[in-house]
């Protein structure tokens, strides 16, 4: 399948099928996560693949999140608790963190490098015959979320990035043409 096949296939996949990924399969998604440009060759990017527990750990951290919007306490813990059950159900979750610089410079292209290779994660996978997801945000920074993923004190999630056979495929998003965001400057 050529390059533009992939980009055009990929889609974020919402669900799953029960099918587990194999060992293989996520090296191989990590082995083409670090062919990713990297302008100072720091190798920044770091993965997790979460178990089970630690799907469920983080998770449940993101579920305490959601659940402090809810004031009726039985909501709120069910909110929790659907969260967390549903981590742990993922086929495969990975956490990609890179190793904090105190250069804002070397920072920033780190950063720009991981993200990178977690859109190399995303079409290999394609390749395999494997959807993902990308989730990122605040949660990311949670020291429960942290604590769940593994990651080193000097490292920071970037983005979880979860995989498995796509139960659905969602049809492509309506995107505005390339032309319609270019400015061509002489």
């Amino acid at each position: 399948m050529s390059l533009i096949d992939l980009l055009r296939r990929r889609r974020s996949i919402k669900k799953f099928t029960g099918r587990p990924v194999t060992r293989a399969e996520i090296e191989t998604l990590l082995d083409a996560a670090i062919l990713a440009p990297n302008h100072r060759l720091t190798e920044p990017w770091r993965f997790y693949v979460l178990g089970p527990e630690a799907r469920e750990a983080y998770g449940r951290a993101l579920g305490v999140r959601k659940a402090k919007k809810i004031e009726d306490p039985e909501a709120s813990r069910a909110m929790r608790d659907r969260v967390a059950a549903e981590h742990r159900a993922l086929p495969c979750m990975i956490a990609v963190a890179v190793v904090k610089s105190d250069n804002p410079e070397i920072a920033e292209e780190d950063y720009a490098a991981a993200m990178m290779g977690v859109q190399n994660i995303m079409l290999a996978a394609v390749e395999l015959g494997l959807g993902t997801a990308i989730r990122t945000g605040g949660v990311m920074g949670d020291d429960a979320a942290r604590a769940a993923a593994g990651v080193a004190e000097n490292e920071r999630i970037v983005a979880i990035v979860n995989v498995g056979e796509a139960a659905e495929t969602p049809g492509g998003p309506k995107k505005r043409a390339a032309s319609e965001l270019t400015t061509w400057v002489s």
